[in-house]
């Protein structure tokens, strides 16, 4: 049996309950338990994968609550257009909140949410129409045809069948396109925006459908919370209640499915049974029960921070086996791929760009181009701008001035995400991958542009076809590299020369006509650095055009057919691998040398490219 086989049990167990002879203060328990769950669900997409801290889903449930109870109570609706209504406003209000604050960083985000909260507590307890502090009575039960789910019991197949849904859909997601771009938003997990927005995804986009899948998740929650307990007043959806939820998903294991039912259930029934000890350890009334989840949860943030459910899961991991790796499917059909620019077209051309940092050139004034077909690298002293060039190139630094033309198309000014569409993939000199992915997942990741599934369709299992193609693609590239084997790896556990690898795998996934490759053979052996080089040339075969930034001169000088070199955040030379040997210039760079001989001397520049002389800092001065 596996742990599969084990979780299909549990949700028979659970909804078996109800026929069994069981209290119905379980019932209860078990209800309240669901609804908590759903909640928290939101939050364990919203912060614990995409590191987005909210103390507003309160508010979000009581919207689902409140909007029904009126519907009901005051205007006679049903119940279901309540529903309905909830999910509009709630979803109306989400978006407008998130467009608001989720540009905001750091602490602003949770301080928003804050307000937020505390703005629907207060409004809805001073309006009149919706009962101000003491609410609205006597809501109908949910009816589903002539099928009555007036008592608890009957409610608690609804409770409990939308919460393990919307578990499956969480689970469906997170294993999709877009659940890759979740994944990797993170910044406390390695990853971050810079990547997948190199990658083609819009981050903003992703940040903004977590938060409104969040806030619709706890307003369904909100709504069946109102129908059971047939009415609806302030005092659940405080900012208590906001702190609450994401103590529970910590407690549980606020990255993972299982810990938000865990902590959901642990808070729950510990609440209750601390209600009635503590008064009688201590003597008295008091919301003692405040005090020890705050101890709970410094010895859990302390020894245990990534919750409760993974300890569970290690420990059930030594009896049953997980699930076996879902199959690379070799004969999935091939995703589009881009059409390449004939060889020798003018595919790059770099117009004086210009990078300053307040008073600070990084970039001043760089220019060269590149043939389809061509490797061309791009060197200089630590400290030259070689990095910042490629930032300026792809857009993940706005220009200071200059201009960029891809494919005779000018990028410059335009996001990275917009200039990786159309053709433009790379590395990065500091690797990013998400270290809690597969290797798979990390390549599968670069994808994205040649995939269409969304959010819906990924909930729904409705891009299982697509998902194969990317996996297979994602496996081509790997064995590509030499990495195959390791594909049902995690990323976070390989060393640093395969996990450059990883990243060019993940940028070949993309199709792109353009490579740009920042020190891809740092970290690597002499072998493994022949064989990447074996891999680049027959990139180059194949019709791709490359950039490369290295420090391995050796690596340099034997694939590229031209080199550019930079000193200062300047062109200083630009020719053959053997030119560049040859030039006095280039060994003044890079030994010291204090007399720079006059490189105009030496013969004609590459057309295009200005001459340039020697740039003079105030001494002292660092390279940027």
């Amino acid at each position: 049996m596996t742990r599969s086989h084990l979780a299909a049990i549990a949700a028979a167990v659970v909804f078996a309950l109800p026929f069994a002879p069981v209290p119905d203060f379980w019932i209860t328990q078990l209800n309240y338990i669901g609804l908590f769950s759903l909640v928290v669900l939101g939050l364990v997409l919203l912060t614990g994968v995409g590191g987005l801290t909210s103390f507003g889903q309160a508010a979000f449930a009581g919207v689902g609550a409140y909007a029904t109870a009126y519907l009901t109570v005051v205007l006679g609706l049903s119940p279901w257009l309540g529903l309905l209504a909830g999910l509009a406003i709630t979803g109306v209000l989400a978006l407008l909140i998130g467009v608001l604050t989720l540009r905001m960083s750091g602490h602003y985000l949770p301080l928003a949410t804050i307000c937020w909260c505390l703005a629907l507590y207060y409004l809805v307890g001073n309006l009149e129409p919706l009962g101000k502090y003491d609410g609205l009575l006597g809501l109908p039960a949910v009816q589903l045809g002539e099928f009555s789910l007036q008592s608890e019991r009957r409610l608690y197949g609804l409770i409990w069948a939308v919460a393990l849904l919307a578990a499956l859909g969480i689970t469906r997601l997170l294993d999709s396109r877009p659940g890759r771009v979740m994944r990797a938003l993170n910044a406390h997990r390695g990853g971050g925006v810079t990547m997948p927005e190199a990658m083609g995804a819009s981050t903003f986009r992703y940040k903004l459908v977590m938060f409104v899948i969040a806030a619709l998740l706890a307003s369904v929650s909100g709504w069946l919370y109102a129908h059971m307990q047939r009415s609806v007043n302030p005092s659940p959806f405080g900012i208590k209640f906001g702190i609450e939820y994401l103590f529970m998903a910590v407690l549980g294991g606020i990255g993972t499915v299982g810990g938000a039912f865990t902590g959901a259930a642990l808070v729950k029934l510990a609440e209750d049974q601390l209600k009635v000890w503590l008064p009688l350890l201590f003597g008295g009334s008091g919301n003692y029960e405040i005090i020890v989840f705050g101890v709970v949860l410094v010895l859990v943030l302390r020894f245990a921070p990534d919750g409760l459910w993974p300890l569970f899961a290690r420990v059930l991991a030594r009896w049953l086996p997980a699930r076996a790796d879902r199959a690379v499917e070799e004969g999935a059909p091939p995703l589009p791929s881009r059409r390449r620019p004939e060889r020798g077209a003018p595919l790059l051309r770099v117009r004086k760009i210009r990078k300053t940092f307040g008073g600070l050139v990084a970039v001043d004034d760089i220019s060269f181009s590149l043939s389809a077909g061509d490797i061309v690298g791009l060197i200089g002293p630590n400290g030259a701008g070689k990095s910042t060039t490629f930032n300026l190139v792809s857009g993940v630094l706005p220009l200071s001035g200059g201009e960029v033309e891809l494919a005779q198309q000018r990028v410059d000014g335009r996001p990275s995400r917009d200039i990786a569409r159309a053709g433009l993939s790379r590395t990065f000199q500091h690797v990013k991958l998400v270290p809690d992915m597969t290797v798979l997942e990390n390549v599968a990741l670069g994808c994205y542009g040649r995939t269409r599934c969304g959010t819906l369709a990924a909930m729904l299992g409705l891009d299982r076809a697509e998902e194969r193609q990317a996996r297979a693609e994602a496996m081509r590239q790997l064995k590509r590299v030499g990495l195959g084997e390791q594909a049902q790896a995690l990323a976070g556990n390989l060393a640093l020369g395969p996990q450059r690898l990883v990243e060019i795998a993940r940028a070949l996934a993309s199709d792109p006509a353009l490579l740009l490759l920042d020190e891809p053979a740092a970290g690597l052996r002499h072998q493994e650095k022949v064989a990447l080089a074996d891999v680049l040339r027959q990139l180059k075969a194949e019709g791709l055009s490359l950039l490369l930034v290295e420090h391995d001169m050796d690596f340099v000088m034997k694939l590229t057919d031209r080199i550019v070199v930079m000193e200062f955040g300047r062109w200083l030379m630009e020719g053959t691998p053997a030119e560049v040997q040859a030039s006095p210039a280039v060994r003044a760079a890079y030994l010291g040398a204090d007399d720079l001989p006059d490189e105009r001397a030496a013969g004609p520049k590459p057309a295009g490219i200005p001459p340039v002389d020697r740039p003079m800092y105030p001494s002292g001065e660092a390279r940027t």
